[in-house]
């Protein structure tokens, strides 16, 4: 091999040894940065060019930062950012905001009956021990026939993966994941009713894609089909998330504790049709339905329960005796609150079927 030739093969070699070192150093300096900052799998956003997994560094978690506090860190919640294969390099959160979480056990309300309240927003007198004491036009019916459904009319409504205490401008509510939205939490009522020995029924059609724009409509579409193939049915829910969000931006989330975990809190809305606005004559069993829920769920787990809503309202209420629409927990609840709140609300469900 002639002189100059190796001469030039030695240098590149030189060359590539000094670009893997400053490689190197600059990729374990990125690791550093997130694990100091961040939260306990924020490291887990890294491609897997510069990290082998996530259990190989060992995390040390930071204070929370304030509200409108400038952070340069990563959160481990992809549904902050909408996707689930974006890594650290994908997101630049260098100067965005964050906003607070404040978690709360809401009891606001105008009217109490027993262990339970309720926010009527009516002027309608209600009766609530008539209610409580009224029997339902239907029972739990030893059948292996489907006695539940569940459906979804904005079954992109999602939920926080972490609970942060704060989260940022960018965070986005909704997902067509439905491993992290509200059908997760309809997956999980009905694996609590299976195990009272109800069967139920998951509709787990997405009626507010493309458009939330007829969403209830689409989701009336559904409800009836079920309906005129499954007789049997006799308790309808649709399942959704709420949000609450105060004017400075800080976001609301209701909890209560059970086993020592927290869960979301619950809102169980029943609307009426008092004044004959909406072809709606069966509301009266749906209330009565809604109060023994929420009778049964503050027995069994005290906390359990927003104040009832009853309004004047439909929401596809007037399809079947036994329909109402439930709030698991809000947008700034995790997943697992909500996934947890769903596994109560089965066996709750479950209990009034059987009285």
């Amino acid at each position: 091999m002639r002189l100059s030739e190796r001469i030039c093969r030695m240098t590149a070699a030189m060359f590539a040894v000094i670009m893997s070192i400053f490689g190197t150093a600059a990729t374990c300096g990125r690791i550093t940065r997130i694990v100091s900052n961040g939260e306990g799998s924020a490291a887990a956003h890294l491609s897997m060019t510069n990290l082998t997994a996530a259990s190989d560094i060992d995390v040390i978690a930071s204070s929370k930062p304030s509200s409108d506090t400038d952070v340069d860190t990563d959160t481990n919640s992809d549904s902050d950012t909408g996707t689930d294969s974006e890594t650290v390099s994908d997101i630049d959160r260098t100067g965005e905001k964050t906003y607070l979480v404040t978690e709360t056990m809401y009891r606001e309300s105008n009217m109490t009956c027993g262990n339970f309240y309720v926010k009527n927003a009516t002027d309608i007198s209600l009766d609530l021990n008539g209610y409580l004491a009224a029997d339902l036009p239907f029972e739990k019916e030893e059948t292996s026939l489907p006695q539940v459904l569940i459906v979804h009319t904005h079954a992109t409504e999602s939920y926080m993966d972490s609970d942060l205490g704060y989260y940022y401008e960018s965070y986005d509510p909704s997902n067509d994941d439905d491993e992290r939205n509200v059908v997760r939490v309809g997956d999980e009522i009905c694996a609590s009713l299976k195990e009272h020995g109800i069967t139920a029924l998951h509709c787990r059609k997405h009626h507010n894609e493309p458009s939330y724009l007829g969403a209830y409509d689409c989701c009336a579409e559904s409800i009836n089909e079920y309906l005129a193939q499954y007789p049997s049915l006799k308790i309808v829910l649709d399942i959704h998330r709420d949000s609450i969000m105060t004017d400075d931006g800080e976001r609301i989330k209701p909890t209560f504790e059970y086993g020592g975990e927290k869960a979301a809190q619950i809102m169980i809305m029943c609307g009426n049709d008092n004044n004959g606005y909406y072809d709606f004559p069966n509301w009266q069993q749906n209330m009565s339905l809604a109060v023994k829920i929420q009778s049964i769920a503050e027995t069994n787990y005290p906390g359990m329960t927003r104040p009832l809503s009853f309004g004047n309202f439909m929401y596809n209420m007037n399809l079947a005796p036994g329909s109402l629409l439930i709030e698991i927990g809000t947008d700034a609840n995790t997943l697992d609150e909500a996934v947890l709140s769903g596994k109560l609300l089965g066996s709750v469900v479950a209990q009034v079927l059987e009285k």
